[in-house]
């Protein structure tokens, strides 16, 4: 359920390759609880932002802060520590082809607890089981859809009860269908677990149904031009770069 609290705060991030800048001085917080809509026309540095939060990236500067505690200054003893608090879903579902979906799901119940067979037998089931894959265990990643496999990175995602989800174009090659069903699973899993969602996406319809809050990121400008909820700003907001975006063009042409 989402809360008051603030789960995750950027401050000032500033993100770089080299010498070449993809976006400067993001500020922004993320309630514990919520789901959070990164949104922006492609190249506008979304992904970027995506690993830069999971700690695949280091900012050129700035910081992220988790509960209040810098990630970039912890040692690396307790930032290994703070990503075992995250899943992680990436666009291809990242799925190896030569283990069943039950091998998939058990991979980090191998890799960072001790668990008898059994034991993680019985939550790779519970897994599958929460985004509708039940029955599915011996299957191999080629033998089931395209949205099967999301669903089954999801599963995998969840292994180790996260904190913090995050799902980086979770849509990207679903058929609008699919797509809308795992729309719906996410904000089940929000409600259900009470996880923090992070969602990197530019599909309207997924944004407006998921997003409690979100920022958009301007690649001309390179920067985060607002933050809010995006039925509001639709509203409200004045922004024509994000009516833009939000409309698909739209607002523009009506000028």
């Amino acid at each position: 359920m989402k809360s008051d609290r603030i789960k995750i705060e950027i401050q000032n991030l500033t993100m770089a390759y080299g010498s070449r800048v993809v976006m400067r001085d993001i500020t922004a917080r993320i309630n514990q609880g919520s789901v959070f809509v990164i949104m922006g026309n492609s190249g506008s540095g979304k992904s970027t932002l995506l690993r830069h939060l999971i700690g695949l990236q280091c900012p050129a500067q700035g910081d992220v802060l988790y509960d209040g505690k810098s990630f970039w200054g912890m040692d690396d003893e307790s930032r290994k520590v703070q990503l075992r608090k995250y899943g992680v879903l990436f666009q291809s579902g990242a799925l190896w082809s030569s283990m069943t979906l039950a091998e998939n799901v058990a991979l980090p119940l191998i890799e960072y607890t001790d668990w008898s067979a059994v034991d993680r037998d019985d939550i790779v089931r519970l897994k599958l089981a929460l985004v509708g894959l039940s029955g599915f265990e011996d299957y191999y990643p080629a033998e089931i859809s395209g949205g099967m496999r999301k669903r089954a990175g999801l599963a995998r995602a969840m292994a180790l009860d996260p904190e913090i989800l995050f799902f980086d174009e979770p849509s990207a090659g679903l058929d609008p269908i699919t797509s809308q069903n795992l729309d719906k699973l996410i904000l089940e899993l929000r409600d259900s677990l009470g996880a923090t969602i992070v969602v990197v996406t530019h599909e309207l319809a997924s944004i407006f149904m998921i997003a409690d809050d979100s920022i958009f990121l301007d690649a001309d400008t390179k920067t985060m031009r607002v933050q809010g909820n995006p039925n509001d700003l639709l509203q409200h907001s004045s922004d024509a770069k994000l009516r833009a975006f939000l409309t698909r063009g739209a607002s523009l042409e009506a000028q």
